[in-house]
C-alpha cells in the first residue's frame, strides 16, 4: 500500500498532543492544472519548506507540493529533540571518513542547530526551544565510553557543553532507576515540532512560496525541465527538490534503495501537576541507548511525552499503546496507572548507516532524507544546502552527500523484510541486555 495512506487518513492529522496544541491553519488548495516554476518540492516539512524558503528569498519560482498537509508527515509529530552531530560518535566518524571530513561535518551540525535556534527565536517563540538534552546508558561499560567521546569532543573540537554524570547525578535528573549514568548537552535542546514546522510553512509562504496540500505526486519525469505530475495537475521546473523521507513514495529508485521508511511511536501522560518533578527534575529531553530508542521530555503542560519503537512492520500495529505504556512504566515504574490522553505514530527515514542520504538523483534533481531519528535541525539544514546546490554553490552539498550510506541489501524491495529481522534481533538483545 502506499506509505503517504498506510497508516494515516488523506489529510488529517494524527490524533496527537502536538496537533491538539497548535494552531493548524486552513487547508492549502491543491494543484490544479499546468504550473511552471524554477524549482519544484515534493515534500513540504522542515527540509523542502526551508529549501524552499532560502530559494524564493534567492529570487527564484517555488512551488511546494505536499500530498497531505504541510507539517503532516515526521516533522509535524516527532519527539522534538534537537542533537548534536549525527548519528555516529565523533570520534568513530573520524575514523571512518577522516579527521578533515568529520571536523567539516561536525561544523555543518553546529551551523544546523546554530539556524534553527536563530529561526525560532525571530519566526517562532511559540515552538518553545529549551537547552538540553541527556542520554543515558544502562551498564558501566557504555558509561566508559561516554566519558571517552566527552573527552574527544572537548579536546578535539573544543565542545565544551556537555557534563558527565555517574548513577547518583543522572539518577538526580532523570528519576528513573534503569540507568547506570550517561551525560547531559546543553548545546543540544528540544522543542514543539508541530509548531515550529508551522512557522516554517508561514515564512515560506511570505518569502514568495506557493504551497499545494493534497497534492499527491504520481510521477516525475527527468526530462529538462522536469514534469512533475500529480493527479489534477502538473509543474515544469528546471529544479526538483524531494523531500518526502519516510513518505515519499516509490518516485526514485536511487532514494528508495538507501533510504528506509520505519515506524516510531509516542504517548502523551495525562498532566502530571507536582509529580513532573518525580520523573524529569529539570526541563530537558532525555534519549537513551537502546538500539530500540527510549525518548522522552515534559510539555509545556507537565505531560510526560514518553517514545519509543515496538513494531518493525511497515503498517502500524492494531493498538500502539499497551506496549508503548509498558516501555515507559519500565523506565518510570512510579507512572504505573497514569492515564495517557494520546497516542500517536509516524513514519522517519533511516539508513543502513545511520547518515543522511543526499543525492543528486539525476543532473536536475536532489533528494535529501534518511536523518534517521537525528533530523530536527539536519534535516532543515539539508534543505538549505540543496537550495545553496541549486544556486550555484554545491560545496556543503557535496561534503554531505559524499557520507558513507550504502545501499539496502536488495534495495527497495528486500530492505523491508531484512530490516525487520534485523530489528526484532536487536529489539531482543535489548531486553536481555546483551
Amino acid at each position: 500500500m502506499n506509505p503517504l495512506y498506510r497508516n494515516d487518513d488523506r489529510g488529517r492529522f494524527p490524533d496527537s498532543w502536538y496537533a491538539a496544541t497548535t494552531d493548524i491553519p486552513q487547508q492549502r488548495p491543491a494543484l490544479r492544472g499546468a504550473v511552471r516554476a524554477d524549482v519544484c518540492i515534493v515534500g513540504a516539512g522542515y527540509t523542502g519548506l526551508t529549501a524552499a524558503r532560502v530559494l524564493s528569498e534567492r529570487g527564484f519560482r517555488v512551488v511546494v507540493l505536499e500530498a497531505h498537509r504541510a507539517g503532516f508527515g515526521a516533522s509535524g509529530r516527532n519527539g522534538g529533540q534537537v542533537g548534536s552531530g549525527t548519528n555516529w560518535g565523533q570520534e568513530a566518524l573520524a575514523e571512518k571518513i577522516g579527521d578533515g571530513p568529520a571536523r567539516a561535518i561536525w561544523e555543518l551540525c553546529e551551523t544546523a542547530k546554530g539556524d534553527l535556534r536563530s529561526f525560532v527565536d525571530k519566526y517562532a517563540p511559540e515552538a518553545r526551544y529549551r537547552p538540553g538534552v541527556a542520554f543515558g546508558v544502562y551498564r558501566p561499560a557504555e558509561v566508559s565510553k561516554l566519558l571517552k567521546e566527552i573527552d574527544y569532543l572537548d579536546r578535539s573540537y573544543g565542545y565544551h557543553t556537555i557534563t558527565p554524570l555517574d548513577r547518583v547525578a543522572f539518577a538526580d535528573i532523570v528519576r528513573s532507576p534503569v540507568y547506570a549514568g550517561g551525560q547531559l548537552d546543553m548545546g543540544a535542546g528540544h522543542l514543539h515540532p508541530l509548531r515550529y514546522v508551522m512557522a516554517l510553512a508561514k515564512a515560506a509562504e511570505q518569502a514568495g512560496v506557493v504551497i499545494h496540500e493534497g497534492s499527491e505526486v504520481h510521477r516525475i519525469d527527468t526530462s529538462a525541465p522536469a514534469k512533475v505530475q500529480t493527479g489534477r495537475g502538473h509543474v515544469l521546473a528546471d529544479h526538483v527538490i524531494l523531500a518526502g523521507n519516510g513518505y515519499l513514495p516509490g518516485l526514485a529508485r536511487k532514494v528508495a534503495a538507501r533510504v528506509m521508511p520505519i515506524n516510531s511511536f509516542i504517548c502523551a501522560t495525562e498532566p502530571l501537576g507536582p509529580r513532573a518533578a518525580e520523573v524529569l527534575s529539570r526541563d530537558i529531553a532525555v534519549a537513551d541507548s537502546r538500539f530500540v530508542v527510549n525518548y522522552f521530555r515534559l510539555s509545556e503542560d507537565k505531560r510526560l511525552l514518553f517514545g519509543g519503537r515496538e513494531s518493525y512492520a511497515l503498517a502500524y500495529p492494531r493498538n500502539i499503546a499497551p506496549p508503548l505504556i509498558k516501555r515507559m512504566q519500565t523506565v518510570f515504574p512510579q507512572l504505573a496507572g497514569v492515564g495517557v490522553s494520546h497516542v500517536w505514530g509516524g513514519t522517519l527515514g533511516i539508513t543502513m548507516s545511520r547518515l543522511p542520504a543526499l543525492q543528486r538523483v539525476a543532473p536536475h534533481i536532489l533528494s535529501g532524507a534518511g536523518f534517521s531519528g537525528h533530523g530536527l535541525a539536519l534535516s532543515g539544514f539539508a534543505g538549505r544546502i540543496m537550495a545553496e546546490a541549486i544556486a550555484g554553490q554545491a560545496e556543503r552539498f557535496d561534503l554531505m552527500a559524499n557520507l558513507p550510506v550504502p545501499r539496502f541489501p536488495g534495495g527497495g524491495a528486500l530492505r523491508a523484510p531484512l530490516l525487520a529481522t534485523a530489528m526484532t534481533w536487536y529489539a531482543l538483545r535489548d531486553r536481555l541486555g546483551i
